[in-house]
């Protein structure tokens, strides 16, 4: 048959209906680390997968679904760096401080002569935590503005103050006729304990996001944190019937959790890569960059910084001072002369004999205090004898500053700081 008799063949006869067009479903199957998947287009155009066959030891599989469960989708890409070890010492946290709650509750029960039977718990939770725990509340709530700017030390805060209240309540029993008052104190640290943490918890998980998951990772971490809570209550009602039946047993195991959830929180914090700029990593960055030349990352300065006492001076960085009110800062003449100098800054500096003071407009951003800070640290290196910077000397380090302002503030902002804000807590700024 050649070629043109075979043409004519598939020439459709008058009449003769179309055959109905038959869809072949595409897809394919993909094999690997002994996981077989089956992927297909659907007719709306998605892509399904399915899991055809999984060779896998069990163990890995149980891994997998446990990172499914409590970590972020991605993980470990979807985060910045720390978050495991962030993971880690929050469920210790979690764990030993479910498990001293427990033995705090018994001994409240104890101290009031009561059966711990479920409604006169209900009773006693109503009248401590409803009323004294609500009033530590709304004191704290007063203290937002400085959580902000440092929440890493907040957050120890909050955890010393739970563990100081649920201290109380263990020691309740003995003295019963001030039940009341020592237990409502308790509750009263407990509330203040409450907001600190709830409060600093945002920004924390805000520094780990990376692409945008910011809900997906409160979901997860809130996901681990109820699970250790419920290991911890386990331990926690064991401990209360064996060991801890006995106040005596509760005086020691309960400082031994007390030292176990303080420590994990204090790890906790250390592995939080804060991104926001405050005093203390603002000094810490300027007087990182002036002695390598590099800026540093949050995950490089999250070891270095200070949580208890995050207010100290760093001389590298020209000893800056921020927050002073201005009136007891800069004479009237003084703030004139500066203005005059540098108009178009938003930050003024008053050279001091142990510091300097930078004092701040209202709209000021964090890009206006790095250039204050370098300003201060580029005169205190070009000369540290004088008790007052000469305007001279100001001017160089102003004119230094500017020639590499642009570079450095792009690679900062290419490290992940955000330098559209400047969180210095309670501190005055000013507005002409």
């Amino acid at each position: 048959m050649n070629l043109l008799e075979k043409l004519k063949m598939q020439k459709k006869e008058p009449g003769e209906e179309k055959a109905p067009k038959v869809e072949v479903p595409v897809y394919w199957l993909e094999t690997s680390d002994y996981v077989t998947r089956r992927y297909e287009f659907e007719p709306d155009g998605y892509l399904s997968v399915k899991l055809v066959n999984d060779s896998r030891p069990v163990y890995h599989r149980v891994v997998e679904s446990f990172l499914n469960k409590f970590f972020p989708s991605g993980y470990p890409y979807s985060v910045n760096e720390g978050y495991l070890r962030y993971t880690q010492f929050r469920a210790l946290q979690h764990f030993s401080s479910a498990a001293l709650s427990v033995l705090s509750t018994q001994s409240l029960l104890f101290a009031a002569g009561l059966r711990p039977t479920p409604a006169q718990a209900t009773v006693v939770s109503w009248i401590l935590r409803d009323g004294m725990q609500h009033m530590g509340k709304l004191i704290c709530s007063n203290l937002g503005a400085r959580m902000d700017s440092e929440p890493k030390r907040w957050r120890i805060l909050a955890d010393v103050l739970y563990d100081l209240g649920t201290g109380l309540e263990v020691l309740s029993p003995l003295c019963p006729h001030l039940f009341l008052e020592v237990a409502g104190l308790g509750n009263f640290a407990k509330g203040m304990a409450v907001v600190a943490s709830r409060a600093t918890r945002l920004p924390i998980y805000s520094s780990f996001a990376k692409e945008g998951n910011l809900s997906d990772l409160f979901a997860k971490g809130e996901a681990i944190s109820t699970l250790s809570n419920v290991v911890g209550i386990g331990l926690g009602i064991q401990l209360a019937s064996t060991l801890c039946s006995s106040l005596q047993g509760k005086l020691v195991v309960g400082p031994l959790l007390s030292v176990v959830h303080v420590y994990g929180v204090v790890e906790e914090m250390r592995a939080a890569p804060i991104n926001t700029l405050n005093p203390q990593r603002t000094a810490m960055i300027v007087a990182d960059f002036l002695k390598t030349g590099k800026v540093s990352s949050p995950a490089d300065l999250r070891y270095q910084e200070d949580l208890l006492f995050p207010g100290r001076l760093i001389e590298d960085a020209g000893n800056v001072k921020v927050g002073r009110a201005l009136h007891k800062v800069v004479k009237p003449s003084k703030l004139q002369e500066w203005k005059e100098i540098f108009p178009e800054e938003k930050f003024v500096l008053s050279h001091g004999n142990k510091w300097t003071d930078m004092l701040l407009e209202h709209n000021a951003t964090g890009e206006d205090a790095l250039r204050g800070w370098l300003v201060t640290a580029y005169a205190a290196s070009m000369e540290k004898s004088f008790h007052e910077p000469s305007a001279n000397v100001l001017q160089d380090a102003y004119d230094k500053m500017n020639s590499m302002f642009t570079p450095f503030l792009s690679e900062l902002q290419a490290k992940g700081w955000h330098t559209d804000r400047f969180l210095d807590g309670t501190g005055s700024r000013f507005a002409f």
